[in-house]
């Protein structure tokens, strides 16, 4: 019987969602599903169009890639609502790729990146996620957006400087040379796109601001025949027949040398598809299958190639839109990329006309929304030895490329991780660790901890024992999510925490929003320097209050014992 029981978890745990969530489904969810599905075809439409362009291949390749590889991730994917497509992240090194080694090339780095993703999902390595420190992961967006956004001046401001080099400081190098070529007519197209994309949202949030302003800056190139570069001037007229399986002349020495690019793919295409998972959970309280994800990932990324593809993953902002409009279940994701083939099959013809700077003005907001900005602020207030892994990965990625960003980034973080458990290593303490707890172990526990203090049922304590770092931060979250709805005050007891980092003071931050949220009151027992320093340069320590922290546990349960009287 146990072994039987055993199967069938096995069995759910890798079940694409879209079998489970049929089996309540309703024509209700349906129609709102299909709704959604349109609505984010449209978006997905010029970004797949852009981002084609910029990553050095022609338009319909990124418009072919949302069809293929998105229906295959909503098909198979672990996620309910997940949507799939091109992104901005594998801009840098599918540019790179075909710059190199050309399209064949890039086929089978992106055939190899969907084996090993797929690979990856069976040795159930989908919790990997949590171990990747938040100063690498900001540290490698924010590279990258500026990155994207130092490859669209060509195109924004219609600059006459030939081939631009791949390089970061070469291809600046080159715009402050060229400067003089500045076309007034392509500058003022991007412009008045990029302020249609800014300000739509004011006018309505159900028609994309993208598609406004791809189809009043085309008209206006067609109606007063400006000298703007289209699409059509820089590739002739676009396919609107679907694509056809290509196998491409595979060797050794190509495999050898894509084996970096295509494990750089895997690598990024996981973290973001993850990234947009737990997103998109939190939005809609569920809980996605990491390791079923993955696994559709690879699939869709092979198919992807195979067909002339670029690399794809989940697509955070496309995902976020599904979840606004209505999409409950991966029928969205499918009805999305069914409306873009319709599209492709129908209207292909009228995208020679889009001018190349309105498509920089998409890319241009697109790296400002993946910048993090506020975040990568926020961080520079951290411990010392954070900032030193989020400037060295950020700086990394934009002068080098993100493969060796990422891995200095992670065996940084991991020296000085480990110097920082050196110096508290004179401490006598149990350690919390990322390990899985066991079933007759458990890591946290608040109701035997509160029943010590003899708290009242809506006053529980939760301790942390040991350095809260980024492998304990996503058991922080886990634990806090057991806290009851009958909560009105939490007491965290830190003395036992010598340490904290900026990945385990985001967890910590997340924590304050949800206690907001649900009107709990947040109070700290016995926390320590190092803690308390991060805390305060985090501006938590004002908003909580003095009055809030406590030397001793039995004084913040009084504390709390009052107020709750009160």
């Amino acid at each position: 019987m146990i072994s039987v029981k055993k199967e069938r978890e096995v069995v759910t745990k890798f079940t694409p969602k879209l079998f489970t969530t049929l089996k309540s489904y309703s024509r209700e969810q349906f129609f709102k599903d299909v709704t959604s599905g349109i609505i984010v075809a449209i978006i997905a439409l010029p970004l797949s169009i852009a981002l084609a362009i910029s990553s050095g291949v022609s338009p319909e390749k990124g418009i072919h890639t949302a069809i293929i590889a998105g229906f295959l991730i909503s098909f198979l994917g672990g996620s309910r609502v997940q949507i799939g497509g091109p992104t901005g992240a594998f801009m840098v090194i599918v540019y790179g790729i075909v710059m190199k080694f050309g399209m064949d090339g890039l086929i089978i780095a992106t055939v190899m990146a969907g084996i090993m993703m797929i690979l990856m999902g069976l040795m159930k390595l989908g919790s990997v996620i949590k171990f990747i420190p938040f100063p690498i992961t900001t540290g490698f967006t924010s590279g990258i957006a500026l990155v994207i956004f130092s490859s669209q001046i060509k195109d924004f401001f219609g600059l006459s400087t030939g081939e631009v080099p791949a390089e970061f400081l070469e291809k600046w190098k080159l715009y402050f040379q060229s400067f003089n070529s500045v076309s007034l007519q392509t500058t003022a197209i991007g412009l008045l796109a990029l302020l249609i994309i800014i300000f739509w949202p004011k006018i309505s949030r159900k028609i994309p601001g993208a598609l406004i302003a791809l189809i009043v800056t085309s008209v206006i190139v067609k109606i007063f025949g400006l000298e703007v570069a289209t699409i059509g001037t820089k590739f002739g007229e676009l396919s609107s027949s679907f694509p056809q399986l290509s196998f491409p002349q595979i060797t050794f020495e190509k495999v050898r040398l894509l084996i970096a690019p295509a494990l750089s793919i895997a690598i990024l295409g996981s973290i973001e598809s993850l990234l947009s998972a737990v997103v998109s959970d939190g939005m809609i309280g569920g809980k996605h299958r990491s390791n079923v994800e993955l696994m559709a990932q690879g699939v869709a990324n092979i198919a992807s190639g195979l067909f002339g593809g670029i690399p794809a993953t989940g697509a955070i902002a496309r995902t976020v839109a599904n979840i606004k409009n209505g999409g409950r279940t991966p029928v969205a994701g499918m009805v999305h990329s069914l409306t873009l083939l319709l599209i492709m099959l129908l209207l292909m013809p009228l995208a020679n006309m889009i001018p190349l700077s309105a498509l920089a003005a998409i890319l241009i907001i697109v790296a400002y929304n993946m910048s993090e900005w506020r975040e990568f602020k926020a961080l520079l207030k951290s411990p010392k030895s954070d900032i030193i892994v989020l400037i060295v990965t950020f700086l990394i990625t934009v002068v080098f490329d993100l493969v060796k960003a990422i891995e200095i980034g992670i065996v940084l973080a991991a020296f000085l991780f480990m110097k920082r458990m050196a110096d508290v290593s004179s401490v006598n303490i149990k350690k919390m660790n990322a390990l899985e707890e066991r079933e007759d172990e458990p890591l946290h526990d608040f109701i035997t901890e509160s029943k010590h203090f003899h708290t009242k049922e809506n006053i529980l304590i939760y301790e942390i024992n040991g350095p809260f770092f980024f492998g304990a931060a996503d058991k922080f979250l886990e634990a806090i999510k057991e806290i009851g709805t009958k909560t009105e005050i939490l007491i965290i007891r830190m003395r036992n925490v010598p340490a904290m980092d900026a990945t385990a003071l985001h967890a910590f931050k997340r924590m304050m929003i949800m206690c907001k949220h649900n009107h709990i009151k947040v109070m700290i027992s016995g926390i320590n320097e190092q803690p308390l320093t991060v805390l305060k340069k985090a501006g938590i320590y004002d908003q909580l209050g003095e009055d809030c922290f406590f030397r001793e546990v039995d004084d913040a349960v009084k504390s709390a014992t009052v107020v709750q009287e009160f």
